[in-house]
């Protein structure tokens, strides 16, 4: 599983000229799976996610997580985090899950943020052309993925 992690002001993301989904301050997570996720790398990541200290204290030092801050959160799934890109100038997405394991996943993900930061997350809708907006804040953007656990 891996994450695109990007600290925000705002965000938001639409599908077919109708909102789905608008935060205030909080992370933009970009998802993406691939056939060898488990349940240990959901709980592993939202874990970390919670965790993570990107937000600024009182003396402007990255020392506060999404939990202290209480931010929000947008997950979006992102099958081209998975993109091959050595050969040639298409990149291959053979990484990536199919719909029938990457959906379960992706819920489970969701449901497991959810539970670990203790407030509702918001959604795109997987599968979905999306137009996601967002303003960076910093700009921070961290990238995990939880088979580089080391």
């Amino acid at each position: 599983m891996k994450v695109v992690i990007q600290r925000v002001i705002k965000a938001s993301v639409t599908i077919k000229g109708k909102k789905v989904a608008s935060i205030e301050s909080g992370f933009l997570i970009l998802l993406g799976i691939i056939n060898e996720d488990t349940q240990s790398d959901i709980n592993w990541l939202s874990n970390k996610i919670v965790n993570l200290r990107i937000f600024g204290d009182e003396n402007g030092v990255m020392n506060h997580s999404l939990s202290d801050f209480k931010g929000d959160v947008i997950v979006v799934s992102q099958f081209t985090l998975h993109a091959l890109t050595k050969k040639g100038n298409r990149p291959s997405y053979i990484k990536a899950a199919k719909p029938d394991v990457a959906i379960p996943l992706y819920k489970a993900f969701v449901d497991q943020l959810e539970s670990d930061l203790g407030k509702p997350i918001q959604t795109g809708e997987f599968g979905a052309d999306m137009k996601v907006e967002l303003i960076n804040d910093g700009p921070v953007t961290i990238i995990i993925d939880s088979k580089n656990k080391v």
